[in-house]
Formats: C-alpha cells, sequence, structure tokens
C-alpha cells in the first residue's frame, strides 16, 4: 500500500539573529510548488478542509501557533498536532483533510502542486469514500 500521508521535519538553521526553515520544490517536498496559501485568524472552534483534492498533493505546516490536523486515505485515519515552523505533514491526493483546534496566533501554511480548481474538490465524505476505495 502506498503511503498517502506523512510527517516531516524540514531542514532547519539559525544563530543567535534568529532561524530559518527552507522549504523547497523537488527537494524538500515531491512536486513543483504552484500555488501557496495561508490560513489564520481562524477560531478555535471553527473545522477547515473538510474535503480530498482528486489532483492536487499538500504539504502544510503551522508556521506560527498550532492547530491539529486529522486526515484519512480511505483506510487509515490519523491525527497530527501542528506546532512547529519547521515540522509539516505531507498529503497525497485524494487524502481527506480537516483542520481544527486552531490556536489563536496559528498560521497554517499550505504549498500545493496545483493550481486553484474548484472542481477537483470532494466535499462530501461519504463519495470521496465510495471513490477511493472503490465502494469497500
Amino acid at each position: 500500500m502506498t503511503i498517502k500521508f506523512k510527517y516531516i521535519t524540514f531542514k532547519q538553521t539559525g544563530d543567535e539573529r534568529g532561524s530559518m526553515t527552507v522549504i523547497q520544490g523537488g527537494d524538500d517536498v515531491d512536486f513543483e510548488i504552484r500555488r501557496l496559501f495561508y490560513i489564520y485568524a481562524t477560531k478555535g472552534n471553527v473545522v477547515r478542509g473538510k474535503h480530498a483534492n482528486r489532483n492536487s498533493k499538500f504539504m502544510i505546516a503551522c508556521v506560527a501557533g498550532s492547530c491539529k490536523v486529522l486526515v484519512d486515505d480511505g483506510y487509515i485515519r490519523k491525527e497530527y498536532t501542528l506546532d512547529k515552523p519547521f515540522e509539516g505533514l505531507y498529503l497525497d491526493k485524494m487524502v481527506w483533510k480537516d483542520m481544527y483546534d486552531f490556536s489563536e496566533d496559528s498560521v497554517l501554511l499550505v504549498l500545493s502542486s496545483e493550481k486553484y480548481d474548484p472542481d477537483e474538490y470532494i466535499r462530501e465524505y461519504d463519495q470521496w469514500k465510495k471513490e477511493v476505495t472503490g465502494g469497500n
């Protein structure tokens, strides 16, 4: 079975001036970065995501504050806490994702392999589950 999601620690560097993490498409993530967006000012009781994407791969990292991410590939469901700016979560195509429990200061950075296309989104969990598992 192919791994559809994984937790990744990025290279970091720093000195007395501060710290820096670099993420390069093709090196640190296995795709060319075609879109970048970030989610912020999210209330703690709000659930973001609640969808899967047919074509896009993602790398997400909480570069400030913290949040939780529940991922589901149709066979394995796992919850991650993102709370370090040098750690992230790789999500392959067709992974269901829910992001929640955002701290007040959270900034969730999202790198995507594809430009935005509303037609690739699956927003109904049962429909997604049938597609990803072949109806099993």
